[in-house]
């Protein structure tokens, strides 16, 4: 747990993913579109990436992907994503965490 929250500390917006997820890619391009630059984990792609998603299990992620930190915090996956953008919390809360500047 300790690797996925260091990571997720290192940007204003990190996701966790799996390359074959395609909610995952859709999450991704939400947030892009914002012009939001976010750093992707793989979790699938990476050596230690089995041990990072049981992290994220620990943390509440159930599916594990995608899971979104804005902020160093977790906001959740694509079900929590969606709702902040369709309620417009969503640019407010990526311009606060400084991923984006207006």
């Amino acid at each position: 747990m300790d690797e996925v929250e260091r990571l997720a500390a290192e940007d204003p917006v990190v996701i966790f993913t799996k390359s074959s997820c395609c909610i995952c890619h859709t999450i991704e391009t939400l947030i892009r579109g914002f012009g939001a630059n976010i750093t992707v984990y793989q979790l699938d792609q990476l050596p230690n990436g089995r041990e990072m998603e049981r992290a994220l299990k620990r943390l509440g992620r159930k599916p594990s992907v995608p899971s979104v930190f804005i902020g160093n915090e977790l906001v959740g996956g694509s079900n929590e994503i969606m709702s902040l953008n369709v309620r417009g919390k969503l640019k407010p809360m990526l311009i606060e965490a400084n991923a984006i500047w207006v």
